[in-house]
Order: structure tokens, then sequence, then C-alpha cells
């Protein structure tokens, strides 16, 4: 174990040339950024999934009733233990010889069948009531958090001069303010890692996941050999960005339309303008081509900038969502009221509704399905939402 963490911690990995850990260590006139800081983190993350759930119980289920929001979900399916042992040990998408054995079996034709597994795979769709509590839990903290960040930030001469990041490189002090930080960032989002496997399950699970991933990977990274400056000004970029997001949602499940609409603009224009422009163009600017030049190459700097290009990797993909979500938008509103917002199961791939593959029967049922969708409208529980659930 000793000779792993030797390698792990390799001086000539982690820091500049002609550096060592014995330089960075804390003294009495000044305090840099350990690792073991963040082991903080862990109980924090733990914490904070505890305030959330409080949160959720006591602040944001009152306010949501307060705006109407139902408690309750879609209409549950009738009570039959035969269906019940096939949709729990076997399929939730019974195919067409199956539906025929049922309806031998029960006496019930083949379109209640279909009708009652559509009906048994929406009842464990959360309600747009818990919707709410999350978007809104994640709000309060974005907001927090976005609002501390460009108050510390507004203090330090690296927001306007990124060059400044660099500048006495490694040997740069860790103040209370950026501490603090950096480990309540941290804490958040380990806790939305591990909740993530609790919470409505979308279709862009696996790319939220890596999202999650790469996002703790490049705070602890930038913690750890002292990149903090320019990771202070890649937090704080994100967060602008995700406030809008959740307000977004809550207008939505809230039936505030317009609000809704104008939030989901917002957020677009934010979203693109910052990811797709400020990020680049200043950002990866200063720690590929400022970092190079004022402090020169070692092999963190190569990890740091590589997962600094797979967040604009998911920027991009995440753009292009939001323009094909707002095109199709606007392409349905042409005989109507525009709203960004009604959009079809096959635009809301990953968009923030739980995850939908349940909802659509296998090739070999449609014909039977058609009749059903003709009257009930869609084949399954809609609750749509403006955009990419991005974090």
């Amino acid at each position: 174990m000793a000779g792993i963490l030797a390698w792990f911690w390799n001086e000539r990995f982690w820091l500049p040339h002609n550096v060592t850990w014995a330089d960075l260590k804390n003294t009495d006139e000044s305090t840099f950024p350990q690792a073991e800081d963040l082991y903080l983190a862990c109980p924090l993350a733990f914490c904070m999934f505890m305030i959330r759930l409080v949160f959720e119980r006591f602040i944001a289920r009152p306010c949501a009733l307060g705006l109407k929001i139902q408690a309750n979900g879609p209409q549950k399916a009738q009570a039959n233990a035969i269906l019940e042992k096939v949709f729990t040990a076997i399929t939730k998408h019974p195919d067409e010889k199956r539906l025929e054995g049922l309806s031998k079996q029960l006496d019930w034709d083949v379109r209640t069948i279909q009708r009652w597994f559509r009906q048994r795979r929406n009842q464990e769709k959360p309600s747009t009531l818990a919707r709410f509590c999350e978007s809104m839990w994640r709000f309060t903290f974005y907001l927090y958090i976005f609002t501390y960040g460009v108050r510390f930030l507004k203090k330090t001469p690296w927001l306007w001069d990124t060059r400044k990041c660099w500048y006495s490189y490694p040997y740069q002090p860790l103040t209370l303010d950026l501490h603090y930080y950096y480990i309540l960032e941290l804490s958040f989002y380990l806790s939305l890692l591990f909740s993530q496997f609790t919470d409505i399950r979308r279709k862009d699970f696996l790319l939220m996941f890596l999202h999650h991933v790469a996002t703790i990977s490049l705070i602890t990274f930038s913690y750890v050999n002292n990149m903090a400056r320019v990771g202070t000004l890649v937090m704080c970029l994100h967060d602008a960005t995700d406030v809008l997001l959740e307000a977004a949602k809550m207008a939505n499940y809230a039936k505030c339309q317009r609000l809704c609409n104008l939030l989901f603009v917002m957020f677009a224009l934010v979203f693109i303008s910052s990811r797709l422009g400020v990020y680049p163009v200043w950002i990866l600017n200063s720690t590929v081509f400022e970092s190079w030049e004022i402090v020169g190459l070692f092999p963190s700097w190569w990890v740091f900038n590589l997962l600094l290009v797979m967040l604009q990797a998911m920027h991009i993909f995440w753009s292009y969502l939001i323009v094909r979500i707002a095109c199709r938008a606007i392409s349905r509103g042409k005989a109507g009221k525009w709203n960004p917002l009604h959009v079809s199961k096959d635009d809301r791939s990953d968009i923030e509704s739980s995850s939908d593959e349940d909802e659509v029967p296998p090739r070999s049922q449609k014909h039977h399905t058609n009749g059903t969708n003709g009257a009930h409208g869609t084949n399954g529980y809609l609750s749509p939402s403006p955009c990419p659930d991005e974090h």
C-alpha cells in the first residue's frame, strides 16, 4: 500500500518541475490546499442529503401544495394478482403471444390488458409534486452557491485577469473563502452522485452520472494540485445556468406557462453563450495557453485540461439538444401559440422527465395499441420539461 500511495502521489506527476510536496506544506505564514482537506466533503455530503430530505418535506412540499400542484400520481391499475406477477417477475412489456394467453386466462380483451400494463408502468413514475420538490432543492442550492461565488470572485484579481490564475503557481495561498467554496461544491455533487440512484430516473442517467464524475474529478483534481483559482471560475460559470434551468422546471410544474417559456429562453441563451462562448474563449484559453506560457507543461496539466475538454464536449451535446427542442417547439407553434415545453416523447430523450422507455410498446403489439392511443391521447404519463437536466 505504501508503494501504491508513493506512486499515486508522485511529485513529478502532480507538480511542476522542481516543486515538491514539502514546498506546499502549511506553515504559520501561509496555507496551501491539502488532499486530506477533501475528506470533510464525505460527511458533509451525507448531511446535505439529510438537509435535502427535510427541505423537501417541510419547505418545498408546502410551497408545491400552495401552488395547487397535485400530490397524486397517475391513475392506479386495477388490482390483479396474475398480471402483477407477470409485471414484476417476467416483463413490463408483454408481447402479442403473452397478451393473447393472458386474455384467455383472465377472460379480458387484449386492449384492456394493454391498458392495465400501461397504467401499471405509469404507476411507478413519480408525481409532479415529487419533481417540483427535487427541482426546488436544486434551485435553492444553485442560487445560494452562485450568489456566494459571484460575491467571492468579484473581490479576486483573477476574475478580471485570468493570467493571475497562474502567476506564482503553485505557491498560491489558500484562503478560507476559497476553501469553503470548494468543499461546499464538492459535497453537493457527491450528494447528487449518490442520490441519482434514488431520484427520478431519466433517460440521460449515464450521461449525467459521467457528468457528476467529471465534475467531482475536476473539483478534486484542481484542489489537490492548487489550480483552485481557475476552478472557481469554472464552478461559478456553470452554476449560473443551473439556476435558470431549475427555475424553468418549477414554473413548468406549477403550470405558469408564460414564466416558464421566458425562463426557458433565458436559460437557452445563457447556456449556449456561456458554455460555447465564454467557457472556451475565457477559461479553456487560460488553462491551455496562458498556463502553458506562464507555468509550463507537466503531467497533471494534461489530465486537468483533458477533463475540461470532456466537459466542453458535454456542453456541445446539451446545446444541440436545447436547439433541437427550441426548433421543434417553434415549428409546432406556427399554427398556434409557441410553447417550448409541449414536446413529444421523441424530443424528450434526455429531458427532465423520468425514463420513458417503459411507455413504448414492442413493435409486435403496435397494431393493438393504436386504438388505445387514439382514445387516450398519449401512451404514457407525460410531464414535459423545457430542457436537458444539466449540472
